[in-house]
């Protein structure tokens, strides 16, 4: 079982990685069409694409992934084929409908929502958001029905599919922004135009995947139905727990749209990067972990429920930790090497670089909560998490804006960080308090070690980096073989050192039966 959670993380790891390059290819292409601190198309595109991306959280793989994988979990163990069926046409009916609705009032109600979302973008900025967001908002629409058939792609362990579909979308605004925009006389509504027939290609991409496993939708309207309405049920109060880290960005997006021109830009290209590890495998793991956990809980099966906490919470430190050190310190040189041609110039590298190292020392933050908050989820739990994310967004609200006055867009950046390490520590708190979560024997050495190893790795590429005026003054191709052999020089000092001081693959097996044995 450990062996095959493994490669499901590991295949569901390598299907995002491929689709966080496209991502950056696709950022790249934009930040070359739209820059970052010249001129409106940037900010008006990041904040109108960002209002479905927020719903969609909601709609699709947040709110609603975390309470239907369960409930059909339940069902697939428990029920017959033509029950299962019968769950998944009516699951598809209502959540259609309730986003159809949803997305025509998206549509109309635009300039409410970018009121909402940037007060202080006015003029010109405005209405190019307002056009921006009406083509893309019935994005909301496709990529929420495509998390519904996601989360049933997984529950079967077909993870493959379900995380090589944005691709899509990145390969979609690829071409709108080399081929589509240079013809437009606003070339940044054909990034908009790119986002609404991606949603389409992405939902079209999964039909052929359940039509195999005989669970192709036909949808039917029965609220009335006892799966549907316990999705919906557990749905309230998990739209606002997985919502948290969005409804930060939100308050981060109206707080920028006051300051600087650029700002609202800053922040998304430093979170984008910030979001490659965090999506190549924290989302990966949790993508696996929740089905699991989910099959653990209807079998009453509480060690191993245990047991597979304890071994996730194990692999988000090994990668979590040293992706941090290396994140913090390679954040300038990633970025120039990234995005420093066309538009976006030095000072667009230097306002994102210190975004982006605000972001990284949250990170270990953004990925415990990936594994921890589905061991709520998997027993149909929605209500703690919820709570728990109101103490964290008010943290983040009070930090914002404490912190936006001295250090600008960078304070913001940091209150998010902070407000998900206690988001953290608030879930990993109750999990041990209801004796969900019973730590494995070795923990302490064991962190020990992984601290050890990071700060060998930090100490090399501290001494071997430089500093960002070199990196600005580059070739293209300078930068690409300097970042790549530091990026390999630092993975292979972590590595060499983490094994040096003791760790053994073996060790972050997942361990079955009784006793408490330690990875050690």
């Amino acid at each position: 079982m450990s062996r095959k959670l493994i490669k499901s993380t590991a295949v569901t790891g390598g299907m995002t990685f491929v689709s966080r390059l496209t991502g950056l290819a696709r950022d790249m292409a934009f930040a070359n069409l739209i820059g970052a601190g010249t001129g409106i198309a940037a900010d008006a595109f990041y904040v109108a694409f960002r209002i479905p991306n927020f719903f969609r959280r909601i709609f699709g793989e947040g709110a609603f992934s975390q309470a239907f994988v369960p409930v059909f979990t339940e069902y697939k163990t428990r029920a017959p084929h033509a029950e299962l069926r019968a769950f998944v046409d009516r699951m598809t009916g209502v959540l259609g409908a309730i986003l159809l609705l949803f997305t025509v009032a998206g549509v109309a109600a635009a300039p409410l929502f970018v009121l909402i979302q940037a007060p202080g973008f006015g003029g010109a900025k405005f209405a190019l958001t307002v056009e921006i967001l009406r083509i893309t908002f019935p994005y909301l629409l496709f990529v929420s029905l495509v998390a519904l058939a996601a989360g049933i792609l997984n529950s079967y362990g077909r993870f493959a599919a379900a995380a090589f579909t944005p691709v899509l979308l990145n390969l979609c605004l690829i071409a709108a922004a080399l081929w589509f925009a240079p013809g437009l006389d606003q070339p940044v509504l054909a990034l908009a135009w790119g986002v609404f027939i991606a949603g389409v290609l992405q939902l079209a991409f999964q039909a052929p995947f359940l039509a195999r496993l005989k669970l192709l939708p036909r949808p039917k309207l029965a609220r009335d139905h006892d799966g549907v309405a316990r999705v919906l049920r557990l749905m309230l109060p998990a739209i606002f727990g997985v919502s948290v880290a969005q409804i930060n960005t939100m308050i981060n997006t109206i707080l920028a749209s006051f300051l600087t021109n650029g700002s609202v830009s800053w922040l998304t290209y430093s979170d984008r990067i910030m979001e490659f590890p965090l999506g190549v495998f924290g989302i990966a793991l949790a993508t696996v972990i929740l089905p699991s956990l989910s099959h653990r809980h209807v079998n009453n099966s509480r060690a191993e429920f245990s047991h597979l906490l304890d071994w996730g919470l194990r692999w988000v430190f090994v990668i979590g930790i040293p992706a941090t050190a290396a994140l913090v310190i390679l954040a300038g040189p990633i970025l120039t090497t990234l995005f420093h041609h066309g538009a976006f110039d030095a000072r667009d590298v230097r306002m994102t670089t210190q975004a982006l190292i605000a972001f990284a020392l949250g990170l270990p933050g953004f990925i415990l909560i990936k594994v921890l908050a589905p061991g709520f989820y998997a027993r149909q739990d929605t209500r703690t998490p919820m709570r728990i994310g109101v103490v964290a967004l008010l943290a983040n609200i009070v930090l914002s804006l404490v912190l936006v006055f001295p250090l600008a867009h960078t304070g913001l950046a940091l209150a998010t960080s902070i407000a998900a390490l206690v988001n953290a520590g608030l879930l990993f708190r109750l999990l041990r308090r209801q004796q969900v979560y019973h730590p494995l024997p070795g923990w302490g050495l064991f962190l020990a070690r992984i601290a050890l190893a990071s700060a060998a790795m930090a100490a090399v590429l501290l001494w071997g980096v430089g500093g960002l005026e070199g990196w600005l003054a580059a070739t293209v191709w300078e930068r690409v073989v300097r970042l790549a052999f530091w990026v390999a020089a630092g993975a292979l000092v972590y590595l060499f050192t983490i094994v040096l001081l003791g760790v053994r693959p073996r060790q972050l097996l997942l361990r079955r039966g009784a006793g408490g044995r330690s990875y050690d």
